[in-house]
């Protein structure tokens, strides 16, 4: 929080030192129009988020038309005698969204799983392609009866004789220990 309210401090000096505060005043103006400026917002600026860890935003969501400035005036006494319908206007003059609304999934991780599955076919298809066209077949010596000649070459010329094949094969009886 107190590196919010410091980014906001220089970036007001910074606005009045460059254009002088009344520049300033009218390029934040231009910014927001008519609406109200009702809080400190959540980075000191006068902005409009629908953000749900900070539910307060510094400005309404819409301008003062008549019909919401006559609920204004309504709203300043009993609210019991105010519909559900201008209750309802009176919030989205406010807020753009409901928590309801904000909290609801918005369907975006269908973009993310399909952009992943688009990604995935087209690296399986390059590798194939790849495979066909461009990498020679697979030596001989990749057979079986071309490994267990080159098991046989090793251990006849007894390799790595302390921890490596020969260490395990047993010269006397010849079978593996």
């Amino acid at each position: 929080m107190a590196n919010v309210n410091l980014a906001s401090v220089v970036l007001r000096n910074a606005l009045r030192t460059k254009m002088g505060t009344r520049q300033a005043h009218d390029m934040i103006s231009q910014k927001i129009g008519k609406r109200e400026v009702v809080g400190h917002g959540w980075n000191g600026l006068p902005v409009y988020a629908d953000r749900i860890d900070y539910p307060m935003p510094a400005i309404r969501f819409k301008e003062n038309t008549r019909d919401v400035l006559a609920l204004r005036e309504k709203e300043k006494g009993d609210w019991k005698k105010m519909s559900v319908q201008e209750k309802k206007a009176l919030y989205r003059a406010s807020f753009c969204q409901t928590f309801a609304e904000m909290k609801h999934p918005t369907g975006e991780w269908k973009a993310c799983v399909g952009a992943a599955l688009i990604a995935t076919s087209m690296s399986l298809i390059g590798m194939l392609l790849l495979k066909a066209f461009v990498y020679d077949p697979i030596p001989e010596t990749f057979d079986e009866e071309h490994q267990k000649a080159q098991l046989k070459r090793m251990l006849d010329l007894n390799m790595n004789p302390i921890h490596g094949v020969s260490s395990k094969w047993d010269y006397d009886n010849n079978k593996w220990k």
